[in-house]
C-alpha cells in the first residue's frame, strides 16, 4: 500500500493501491508514518509524496466501515493528526504530486506538505455533503484562510469540486501542472532542493510555520527571522555560498 524508496538524499513515499484511488484505512497510516519515519531517520534532503494511478488519495477508506460502530475519533485523533504533524515537522523540505481526487484525509495529506504541485484536472474540495459528514484533516482552516469563510462553506454544502487549475488560482497550493508533466516537473525541482542548502530552507520551515500557527506579529517575525540569520552564519552551507558567489562559480552545498 504505501512504497518508500531513499535515493541520493531525496525520499519517495508513493500512496500504491490505485484501485481504490489510493484511499487510507487505519493499516495504511500506520504504513505511511513509519515511511515518514524511515525517510527522516535516512536523513534525507528532500522528499516527494505521491499516489499511483488516477487518483492522488480519495480520503479515508471507508468501503468496510460500519457508521454504528465507527471509532471517528479514534481514526482522525489518534491516526490522522498525528501523521499530519509528522508529515508537517519533517526535518527537509517536503514535496507532493497530486493528480485526480485530492479529497478528505487526501486533501490533509497536502496540506501538511511543504509545496504541493496539483494536475490541471486535479479535484479538490469537500465531498462529505452526501455523506452526512463534514469536511476533516485541516480542511476548513485552509479553506477559510484562503478563500473566506462565505466561500468555504458554498463548497461545503454543495459539494462542489475545484480542478487544480482553480485551487492554485485561489491561493490553496502551489501551481497547476498539466498532469502528463507533473511527475516530472516535480522530481525536477526535488532534485534540485535536494542539492541546496538544507539548513536554510529549515529556517525557512520554521518561520513560516510560526507565522501560519501562532500567528505572530510582524515585528517577532523580523526579529526570529535575524537571530535564524545570524545562526545560519555558523554553518559550512551559509560559508559556501558566499564564497561561491564571491568566486563567480556555482555553490557546492551539503546541507550542513
Amino acid at each position: 500500500m504505501i512504497t518508500l524508496t531513499v535515493d541520493d538524499g531525496i525520499a519517495e513515499v508513493v500512496l500504491d493501491a490505485p484501485g481504490k484511488l489510493n484511499a487510507l484505512d487505519e493499516a495504511a497510516l500506520a504504513e505511511l508514518d513509519d515511511a515518514y519515519r524511515r525517510a527522516a531517520d535516512a536523513g534525507v534532503r528532500a522528499l516527494l509524496l505521491r499516489g499511483e494511478g488516477r487518483a492522488f488519495c480519495a480520503g479515508r477508506d471507508i468501503s468496510g466501515v460500519d457508521p454504528v460502530t465507527d471509532d471517528v475519533l479514534g481514526y482522525l485523533g489518534d491516526r490522522v493528526t498525528p501523521l499530519l504533524r509528522r508529515m508537517a515537522d519533517f526535518p527537509a523540505p517536503t514535496f507532493a504530486a497530486a493528480q485526480g481526487a485530492c479529497l478528505g484525509v487526501g486533501l490533509g495529506l497536502l496540506i501538511a506538505t511543504d509545496v504541493v504541485y496539483v494536475a490541471e484536472d486535479a479535484k479538490i474540495g469537500s465531498p462529505f455533503a452526501a455523506l452526512g459528514a463534514t469536511l476533516d484533516s485541516g480542511g476548513h482552516a485552509l479553506f477559510v484562510e484562503r478563500l473566506g469563510a462565505h466561500r468555504t462553506l458554498d463548497l461545503i454544502y454543495t459539494a462542489e469540486l475545484m480542478s487544480g487549475s482553480e485551487a492554485v488560482a485561489s491561493g490553496l497550493f502551489s501551481r497547476a501542472v498539466p498532469r502528463d508533466e507533473l511527475l516530472s516537473f516535480t522530481r525536477t525541482r526535488v532534485e534540485k532542493v535536494a542539492q541546496g542548502a538544507t539548513s536554510a530552507f529549515l529556517a525557512s520551515k520554521r518561520l513560516v510555520a510560526e507565522l501560519r500557527d501562532d500567528r505572530v506579529a510582524f515585528w517577532t517575525s523580523i526579529a526570529h527571522e535575524n537571530e535564524a540569520q545570524a545562526a545560519l552564519c555558523e554553518t559550512p552551507d551559509y560559508r559556501e555560498g558566499f564564497a561561491a558567489f564571491q568566486s563567480k562559480r556555482e555553490p557546492r552545498f551539503t546541507g550542513s
